[in-house]
């Protein structure tokens, strides 16, 4: 049980707002007409259309559908403008005495599990009304909320920076793999080769689960093709046992060779390097490229023909590539010296990337613990006149 501070108050939802849920109305997608309002529903924008029914600054809570996050806390949006809202969202509006924007930082930590019900998902206006939340003086909320707008709003510029950077890598991407545009120095002719003729591609097996000397203290890292992720594979979710490598004939495969998935609808053609020693499961194929050829280009041209790649998959809601279409898939390889310096230009993108996601991951971090502080009082934000004025890292 949270003990918040002394001169702090605790009351309904219903005494701290507005809410304008009469005033919500429902249209049907296939009576919208397009326009450039957003469409709120349960869980964000759904559409555009051409008309609105409220217009200010507002705070959106799912009512049913999926109205809950796998935390167990409601679904919030903040709304500003011009907006149409349907019967599927609460909507909240500012009242004189509480800050809006506390309110939505507040309502995303209560946790709503106990309250929905039913074969649809259901935060009733009953239940909404008597949620309880805990007010400091409005100094002190708009405070808080300050210094939570401020984190997010270093996340949303990192993100957009992160866009940003993923289109340029993107674009390169397209201008290199295709020799549309050449790296300054090279002009070697390029040839067509199949994957069969640049590395040695070979799929493992799954040791038998019933087994459980195969897995119990297992050292070996052991790649299924969930664990595939676009990149650098440096661990794995399950590992397994000498005894299970040797029974079952499985290879360890040298770091540097890269991984393709053979199976499971949208993972098949999902792509790693592996960074550590490992061998595989029966879904994964992995390569181990030969002499005059370097990993990382053939990595970045499986990444850019992923679709054309996946478009070769056979069978219906299963569907997979064999070994063999893989081997027989061609692509076009400069000279090696032409490989390495288009790859190294890649890879120094996609560090970049990683760079400004790792310090995304970091802020939406000490975020969340800023909630947790100063949403029940363990920390006390300075206000405004003792305040820097930017961005706060360290969030008192």
């Amino acid at each position: 049980m949270v003990i918040y501070p002394g001169d702090w108050e605790v009351k309904k939802l219903e005494e701290c707002c507005v809410i304008l849920d009469n005033k919500r109305k429902p249209v049907s997608s296939s009576a919208r007409v397009a326009g450039k309002y957003p469409y709120y529903g349960a869980n964000g924008i759904l559409d555009y259309v051409s008309s609105y029914i409220f217009d200010g600054t507002y705070v959106l809570v799912g009512e049913d559908g999926s109205v809950i996050t796998p935390n167990g806390n409601p679904v919030v949006t903040w709304a500003e403008g011009k907006i149409w809202v349907n019967n599927h969202a609460h909507v909240i509006a500012e009242k004189e005495g509480t800050s809006l924007r506390y309110l939505f930082y507040y309502l995303q930590t209560i946790n709503i599990s106990e309250l929905i019900h039913g074969n649809i998902p259901k935060l009733t206006g009953h239940d909404l009304r008597n949620l309880l939340i805990p007010l400091p003086m409005l100094k002190e909320q708009t405070a808080i909320a300050e210094t939570l707008a401020a984190f997010d709003t270093h996340i949303t510029n990192l993100t957009e920076l992160i866009t940003k950077k993923k289109a340029i890598r993107d674009g390169a991407l397209d201008e290199l793999m295709t020799g549309r545009t050449r790296l300054e120095g090279f002009c070697g002719d390029w040839e067509v080769r199949t994957l069969g003729e640049i590395g040695k591609w070979e799929s493992g097996s799954t040791p038998s689960r019933n087994n459980p000397e195969y897995y119990v203290n297992g050292n070996i890292s052991w790649v299924k093709n969930t664990d595939l992720n676009d990149g650098i594979l440096k661990s794995t979710e399950e590992k397994i046992t000498e005894k299970a490598l040797r029974e079952n004939f499985l290879r360890i495969k040298n770091p540097g060779t890269i991984l393709i998935a053979m199976y499971c609808g949208e993972t098949v053609g999902k792509l790693s390097i592996l960074d550590v020693p490992a061998t595989t499961n029966q879904n994964c194929c992995a390569c181990e490229v030969y002499d005059g050829v370097y990993n990382k280009f053939i990595f970045y041209s499986l990444l850019y023909r992923r679709k054309e790649i996946q478009g070769l998959s056979l069978g219906g809601g299963l569907s997979h590539i064999s070994k063999k279409i893989i081997t027989a898939y061609s692509i076009p390889l400069p000279p090696l010296d032409e490989q390495i310096a288009i790859a190294d230009t890649l890879s120094a993108l996609d560090k970049e990337i990683s760079s400004l996601e790792t310090e995304r991951a970091k802020i939406s971090s000490i975020r969340d613990g800023a909630m947790n502080d100063l949403l029940t009082g363990k920390v006390r934000p300075k206000l405004e006149s003792e305040r820097q004025q930017n961005f706060p890292v360290k969030y008192p």
